[in-house]
């Protein structure tokens, strides 16, 4: 059993999980698991059970180990499997109908309609249904669009932070924000449209 005080021995720990070694792959998974959980928790809609997307990534690290060279840090490359098992996980989800002003609840359509007819949407209330109206529309994106905005709106990470948890470079990152944010205003609009008639 480590030393609690000692610092994580990623190399060891590493060379006794591809020796088999249970209790070690134990610590791996205690050592990586907030890095994993924080990136599932942020890219999937709250009705996803979260513990079971971070066993799912955990599952594809130990199977893709012999895949892990250290060419670039272990929390890279993990980070790069839970981005894309969640947007796999995404991409599954999107097989849905469209979205309407149907799909609202009764303060998501209070909200939207305060923004479309005043600038003063700032109340507790509205600001919960602002959340909930985000999540609706983010979920209305390819996955790759959602992650985009998640990161860069939402989470506020740099462009070159998002290239490391992603795999993307600089361009396609900018050039994907642009067009995520785009395709989520005429979401929005397209719903304001639908109110207003």
């Amino acid at each position: 059993m480590p030393d609690a005080d000692a610092p994580f021995d990623l190399p060891a720990c590493l060379a006794r999980v591809r020796d088999r070694d249970q209790s070690a792959a134990r610590e791996l998974v205690e050592h990586l698991y907030p890095l994993v959980i924080k990136i599932v928790r942020s890219h999937l809609p709250r009705r996803v059970l979260e513990e079971d997307l971070a066993q799912e990534v955990f599952m594809k690290m130990f199977v893709r180990l012999d895949q892990f060279h250290g060419t670039v840090p272990l929390t890279h490359w993990v980070s790069r499997i839970a981005v894309t098992t969640c947007i796999d996980h995404l991409r599954a989800q999107r097989r849905r109908p469209e979205f309407r002003w149907a799909d609202l609840s009764e303060d998501e359509a209070a909200f939207l309609d305060r923004v479309a007819t005043s600038a003063d949407a700032t109340g507790p209330d509205d600001a919960m249904a602002a959340r909930e109206l985000v999540e609706k529309l983010l979920g209305q994106l390819k996955p790759e669009d959602q992650l985009v905005i998640r990161l860069m709106d939402l989470e506020q990470l740099s462009v070159a932070e998002i290239g490391q948890r992603t795999g993307w470079n600089a361009p396609l990152v900018k050039v994907r924000a642009f067009r995520a944010r785009r395709k989520l205003r005429k979401l929005f609009e397209h719903l304001e449209r639908k109110e207003a008639s």
